[in-house]
């Protein structure tokens, strides 16, 4: 298993998993319950993303293109036969 992304919450650790696994990558959420366990003060570094070591370059790849700023031809529909 290897972490592929390093989330600031629950949601964006979600979010990533959630895109891997529409993309056919087997994705997992670590150090979720951990979140909460520093009381008032924000825990940082706890939530990540992991993937079978094989799916880590493709998973990298899918979140650094989550990254890129949309253009405007990706708002729209795709084109029909």
């Amino acid at each position: 298993m290897t972490p592929v992304f390093e989330a600031l919450n629950s949601l964006e650790a979600h979010l990533v998993k959630i895109r891997l696994i529409g993309e056919g990558i087997d994705a997992w959420v670590g150090g979720d319950y951990l979140q909460g366990a520093m009381g008032e003060l924000p825990a940082m570094g706890f939530l990540k993303v992991w993937v079978e070591d094989r799916d880590a370059p493709r998973a990298r790849a899918i979140i650094a293109r989550m990254n890129e700023p949309a253009q405007d031809n990706d708002l729209l529909p795709p084109e029909s036969p």
